[in-house]
């Protein structure tokens, strides 16, 4: 991932200036990732080092969702619907 691109996900996602560890940013730069590293495998599809990575990245997300829907269910749903991803 570009750094430009990871500056405009953490300006976007945080809570404040500087913020990159709370779980919204944490789960928009994953899913960043998962999106890249899911077109390189359409190319290459035998690429099992990366599928591998991507399979950890999925398990990290889903567990930081889990996290935030814990604690607060009103970010969980709005960080679903804005990224796209599906809830459970």
């Amino acid at each position: 991932m570009e750094k430009e691109k990871k500056t405009l996900v953490i300006e976007k996602f945080g809570r404040r200036a500087g913020d990159t560890g709370s779980p919204e940013v944490q789960v928009a730069l994953l899913t960043e990732k998962i999106n890249e590293i899911s077109g390189h495998l359409k190319l290459h599809k035998k690429d099992n080092s990366s599928r591998r990575g991507l399979l950890a990245m999925v398990n990290l997300r889903r567990r930081l969702l889990n996290y935030l829907s814990r604690e607060n269910f009103k970010r969980y749903v709005s960080l679903t619907e804005e990224l796209k991803i599906r809830r459970k």
